[in-house]
């Protein structure tokens, strides 16, 4: 991608932007993860930074894919508003969850500015110096605000030290982000005096660092200058071991997704307004190690404003490093916890909590009544992405680890390494279940298997095919033959699904309209029509025109209530010695998938 020195920023800026903060944190993220030493030693800040950029970083690529080359471009709202959703939804960890909440406040700010530019000149939208350091200041602002009891030392300083840097820079998009970059370098320096279990592990914070890293690489976007950086962005700064012990040159880091990042022991919560002072250092064990409650909980969450207002109540009592951002309907909740159910029945009593992750952080004892996770690797397990909550049920109870891809929001590499670490197996099969995740899935199964990990993609393009293929799994098996017999079975199964154009466009069965129903069959269309359930019943018939045993029928929340017994009694009254099966995937994107083996 061009980098071309700019003295203001547009959407091509944000894009650059993400491209080259996403390919940084990718070569700092091992660093900051191997000295990760507040409050929780879990070793995963880098990474849970690393796949929240890349879910925002995929998001603005969608934004600029959705543009014909050489034509119109997006516009500073857009791709600013993408980058923003997508690391809202990918958010991981308390790290993740505050650059998230950075990056919603800066294109709040970048959205405004681009839209009154556009409206003053037929200009390209985009923003001048002022507003990308109006921009840096409510982000930090507004992540300062997304925690109840801020800690200094840690990124909410060092977001708040580049700001206030800014804000005496000149009014050119060069000079600002230079100044933005020097000014968190020396906050991020200063860490340790401020913070004391990394005055003794000789670390800076790690989410502050990560920050360091994020601005460099805006200073790279609009200069087209690359910033050198020594010792991790910090002279003399000298890094730690996993548990905090002294090692080789490099940059520190505090935890991951810890208090560290904004909240002390008192527990943080979103609750707008000002700031508040600085609470004291989370008490530790003597070592300088916090040894808070045993399990770290993050879920999505559709809500209205009143009920997370409630929501943070109930988990600000519950735990601490309670994080919530968002808005406009949609959080993302972060909060560290002894009773992990209570933590998600509150997400349930405050709207639709989903992608609920649940991670046991290792010291002290689970809840009573939960038994602690196993820490011996199963031999085998598979790992599958689907597209509804309903799916995700099916594929759960049939022993598999799922990914949910909601409509429009499919999962980036990095969530797939995490399903399949979650799986604690030595063997994986991993089943993308859409053409469209072919090469995500195979960057992820490349990714695990430096770490010891066997895994076999098999092509999977469409749920009802992975659900095909989970049906003759068996772990009893050798490895390869298992894979070969999921494999036959998933090529044995033809698929299709209905849905509804979203626009008029031309197709392999002739041009539709924004709103037909649309029939695709093996991934293109073949029937065009105006009504869900003759649309799928003609779709069935030529896909039984070829023979078939099995016809599989997952229905989406949005279909109509008959098309599943519709197309149940078209099958027994015309397809003799064929059986079906009918499964309900809730909110899935299409109205209706069918498999046909």
């Amino acid at each position: 991608m061009a980098q071309v020195p700019q003295t203001f920023f547009d959407a091509l800026a944000v894009r650059t932007w993400c491209s080259l903060a996403l390919r940084a944190l990718g070569r700092a993220r091992e660093e900051i993860d191997a000295i990760n030493v507040y409050p929780v030693a879990d070793g995963d800040t880098g990474t849970n930074l690393y796949l929240t950029l890349e879910s925002a970083a995929t998001a603005v690529e969608a934004v600029f894919a959705g543009y014909e080359t050489g034509r119109a471009e997006p516009s500073l709202g857009d791709a600013a508003r993408a980058m923003a959703h997508g690391a809202l939804i990918g958010a991981r960890g308390n790290s993740g969850t505050i650059l998230a909440q950075l990056l919603r406040g800066m294109a709040q700010v970048l959205a405004e500015a681009g839209e009154s530019a556009a409206g003053e000149s037929s200009a390209v939208s985009r923003a001048d110096g002022p507003g990308l350091r109006l921009a840096l200041r409510r982000a930090a602002d507004s992540a300062r605000q997304a925690v109840a009891h801020p800690v200094e030392g840690t990124v909410l300083t060092v977001a708040s030290a580049a700001a206030e840097a800014a804000e005496e820079a000149g009014d050119d998009c060069r000079t600002v982000a230079r100044a933005a970059y020097e000014g968190a370098r020396a906050a991020l320096a200063a860490t340790p005096d401020q913070l004391g279990v990394l005055r003794r592990a000789g670390v800076v914070d790690a989410g502050g660092r990560g920050l360091v890293t994020v601005l460099a690489a805006l200073v790279e976007a609009v200069t087209g200058e690359a910033v050198r950086e020594t010792a991790g962005g910090v002279p003399g700064a000298r890094s730690a071991g996993p548990a905090g012990s002294a090692g080789p040159a490099g940059s520190a880091v505090h935890g991951a997704g810890g208090a560290g990042h904004g909240a002390g022991s008192a527990g943080a919560c979103a609750t707008g307004g000002g700031t508040e002072p600085a609470c004291q250092e989370e008490a530790g064990d003597g070592r300088g190690e916090a040894r808070g409650p045993a399990f770290e909980v993050i879920y999505l969450l559709e809500a209205d404003d009143a009920a997370v207002a409630r929501l943070r109540g109930r988990l600000d009592a519950l735990g601490d490093s309670l994080v919530v951002v968002g808005g406009d309907g949609l959080w993302n909740v972060h909060v560290h916890v002894d009773d992990a159910g209570a933590a998600v029945e509150a997400g349930v009593e405050a709207g639709r909590p989903y992608r609920i992750r649940i991670t046991h952080f290792g010291h002290g004892e689970p809840h009573p009544g939960r038994e602690r996770p196993s820490r011996a690797p199963a031999q085998r397990a598979v790992v599958a992405v689907v597209p509804g909550e309903g799916l995700a049920g099916l594929y759960g109870e049939a022993g598999a680890t799922t990914v949910l891809a909601r409509p429009g929001e499919p999962p980036a590499s990095g969530e797939l390494v995490q399903a399949v670490r979650r799986a604690h197996a030595r063997e994986v099969v991993l089943l993308p279940n859409d053409a469209e995740l072919r090469h995500t899935a195979a960057a992820a199964a490349e990714q695990v298997r430096t770490e010891g990990i066997r895994v076999a993609l098999i092509p999977t393009r469409s749920a009802v095919q992975g659900i095909a293929a989970l049906a003759v799994h068996e772990s009893r098996r050798r490895f390869d033959e298992d894979v070969v017999q999921m494999t036959a079975a998933a090529g044995a199964t033809r698929y299709a699904e209905v849905v509804v154009a979203e626009r008029r466009s031309w197709t392999t069965a002739g041009i539709c309209q924004a709103g037909d129903v649309l029939g695709l069959i093996d991934g293109d269309v073949a029937v065009i029509g105006t009504d869900v359930t003759a649309t799928a019943r003609t779709v069935l018939d030529r896909m039984l025109q070829s023979g078939g045993e099995l016809v599989t029928l997952v229905v989406g929340d949005e279909a109509p209530e008959t098309v599943a017994a519709h197309l149940e009694a078209r099958v027994r009254e015309s397809y003799l010695a064929v059986d079906t099966v009918v499964y309900h995937g809730g909110r899935q994107g299409a109205l209706l998938l069918i498999g046909v083996e």
